[in-house]
């Protein structure tokens, strides 16, 4: 952590501190209170951020917290956390709790935030419903030794949410719901240039669109890739990248594989789409097929996606023939 970045933290303690020291104060002299004190009061309690000072040595203390723990707790259990900061550990989501002790112990890179989640409130721990944090963390030491910690620590659930949901925008095709060209791109110069792996691509083009277009409108055809597409993202897992990557066109790249598991894919893809046909007579799915495979994947992805299509070519020439 910078010295600028330390800095603005410790002011942040400091400052709260002493917001902290004068709400106590004017509560209990309400009647005294200024508009300049309300004003004051409100700061404290309109802030977005949290603050605590927690003591590691001579024992683990919580000094003070705001929001305070009765708001997390509820009155009686929040006042007892104080003194008993374990409990405070039990709010936190379990996959947490271990970076959480970390932090408590100096075992962390205080330098970058610490992310992790916490029931806020009785009713959303019994539900097991948690809100993210983002919490930055200044350690305090004496004669070189970790005393205590302070930390400043924001609410981000909404703003992942908002993160997720923009890079799934950006990552997805729209009509369908499986990825779109740009992130198959990303995924082929990734395996191209850093990560070798056995690959596998598959192309899959369907045969009937443009006649279902000038047949029956391009609303029809949307609906035509739409139920190809969900044939094809049943596929989907973290190895089986489904995408949509033109008009009529998908392509499944599959990593960490090998030639058999990809042609037993391409059979499963074939007896799907016999299945769908045979249950819905309204509207036919017709897809032609190519594939290939390759061991290593660095410098190897352009030629193996060029020998899938080359195949998927071929399989749709035969059928057209047929």
């Amino acid at each position: 952590m910078t010295q600028i970045m330390i800095a603005l933290l410790t002011g942040a303690i400091i400052s709260y501190t002493f917001l902290t020291y004068q709400y106590k104060r004017l509560v209990k002299n309400k009647k005294q209170r200024s508009d300049n004190e309300k004003m004051l009061i409100g700061l404290v309690e309109n802030s977005r951020d949290g603050f605590y000072h927690f003591e590691v040595k001579p024992k683990w203390k919580f000094r003070y917290s705001y929001p305070p723990f009765e708001v997390t707790f509820g009155k009686e259990q929040g006042e007892l956390v104080y003194d008993n900061p374990l409990m405070a550990f039990e709010r936190v989501h379990p996959d947490d709790r271990d970076q959480l002790f970390k932090k408590v112990k100096g075992e962390i890179d205080y330098d970058k935030p610490v992310i992790y989640r916490i029931a806020m409130g009785e009713e959303a721990f019994n539900k097991g419903e948690y809100r993210l944090f983002e919490e930055y963390t200044t350690p305090v030491y004496q004669d070189g030794e970790l005393v205590a910690i302070q930390g400043i620590l924001r609410d981000i659930t909404e703003k992942k949410e908002l993160e997720e949901k923009l890079e799934y925008r950006i990552t997805h095709d729209s009509l369908t719901g499986v990825y779109n060209r740009e992130y198959f791109d990303r995924q082929m110069e990734k395996y191209e240039e850093e990560e070798d792996t056995a690959f596998g691509i598959i192309i899959i083009d369907l045969d009937n669109l443009k006649i279902t277009n000038d047949t029956y409108g391009h609303r029809q055809g949307d609906r035509l890739i739409k139920e190809a597409a969900g044939i094809l993202k049943t596929y989907s897992s973290k190895k089986v990248v489904v995408s949509r990557v033109g008009g009529d066109e998908f392509v499944i790249l599959l990593v960490g594989t090998n030639s058999e598991e990809i042609e037993g894919l391409v059979q499963r893809i074939h007896n799907d789409v016999n299945i769908y046909n045979s249950n819905n007579q309204d509207i036919e799915v017709h897809l032609s097929v190519g594939y290939a495979f390759s061991e290593q994947s660095i410098g190897k992805m352009e030629n193996v996606y060029m020998e899938a299509d080359r195949k998927m070519y071929e399989n749709k020439r035969k059928r057209k023939g047929r």
